[in-house]
């Protein structure tokens, strides 16, 4: 299992304490069992934001293209064969 980063543990942190105080104040409880359920409840929702903070280096790259069957050919076009009736001129050695 891999160590939790720091914006990690933050999220974690900050999601439990502000939603404790949050539950606690909204609840108006003074119980010992009810302040126990809403610091559970706390902490499993303090557990589940630190999960899901996306983890560096994890993010998706683009989908590679695959390479074309046929390479590309140039827009120029080649130069004509001479034609085999015409007989080949050979220069002369000076």
């Amino acid at each position: 299992m891999p160590r939790p980063t720091a914006a990690q543990l933050a999220y974690g942190s900050c999601t439990v304490i502000f939603s404790t105080l949050a539950m606690l104040l909204l609840s108006q409880t003074s119980s010992g069992v009810g302040v126990a359920i809403i610091a559970l409840a706390a902490l499993a929702l303090g557990l589940l934001v630190a999960m899901t903070v996306p983890l560096p280096g994890k993010r998706q790259t683009a989908v590679e293209q695959p390479a074309p069957a046929e390479p590309l050919r140039a827009s120029v076009p080649a130069p004509a064969p001479a034609p085999a009736s015409e007989p080949v001129r050979e220069r002369a050695a000076s």
